[in-house]
């Protein structure tokens, strides 16, 4: 399984890995000149010393790249890890790249989020940000219909300043943003993606970006067992 769809119309892909559980074991033990050729129970042990440790640099000689589709109200979300990266405290990480589609060169028909009627949620009691209960269906069916309509009247005036001759780079100012979908391709070290996922699959994280992380953590696991699991906290992922 290389590739997961998520939400409506977005999607994570599983583009390419580096490295394994093994990789790991052999970047923590070269300092001794050691290698393992296959994966033990005393290479398992040492991942556990590692990540209970904070020794956390051989886990940023694993990585791994997505191909990722969805809204742009989650990408400047996700975009916040590649920009703090570098500042990651006591990592010095900065093996981390990010490339996205742009509508100042591509016009392909514009792709939106639209909530369903019982997807819409309420504003939270005791907080200015993150979301409460689903609200009523009768609300949610008003919402996401004027929702539609907004998208409809946005999408018009955007194929009429093509039409007019206006360059897409300024078109694109008529497109409803935050809903829209963006294609990206997220490259990072095992240590970021597992940093991402311990925060965004926290019960509090905006649930459409959880989405996403569950994702994530799906694609990965099977490929660094051991690692994600000791990376993790108890609580997220289960």
């Amino acid at each position: 399984m290389s590739m997961l769809q998520v939400l409506d119309k977005g999607y994570v892909r599983l583009v390419n890995t580096m490295g394994s559980d093994l990789t790991v074991v052999n970047s923590a033990r070269v300092s001794y000149a050691k290698e393992s050729m296959e994966l033990s129970e005393r290479d398992i042990r040492l991942i556990q010393f590692l990540a209970r440790e904070g020794h956390t640099s051989p886990f940023r000689h694993v990585m791994l790249q997505f191909e990722v589709y969805a809204p742009l109200m989650v990408a400047r979300q996700w975009w916040k890890y590649v920009i703090g990266s570098s500042h990651m405290e006591g990592t010095g990480d900065s093996l981390e790249a990010w490339n996205e589609s742009s509508r100042r060169y591509i016009t392909e028909d514009p792709t939106f989020y639209i909530p369903s009627q019982g997807e819409w949620r309420s504003k939270p009691e005791n907080s200015k940000q993150g979301s409460g209960d689903i609200v009523s269906w009768e609300i949610g069916q008003k919402h996401t219909d004027e929702l539609m309509n907004y998208i409809e009247l946005g999408v018009a005036k955007y194929e009429a300043a093509l039409e007019d001759g206006i360059c897409a780079e300024q078109a694109r100012l008529f497109l409803p943003s935050y809903g829209m979908y963006v294609r990206w391709y997220w490259t990072a070290s095992l240590q970021s993606v597992a940093h991402f996922l311990n925060q965004r699959l926290e019960h509090d994280a905006q649930k459409e970006i959880q989405s996403y992380a569950k994702a994530i953590l799906e694609l990965s696991r099977p490929i660094f067992p051991h690692s994600l699991q000791e990376l993790l906290k108890q609580d997220v992922g289960e």
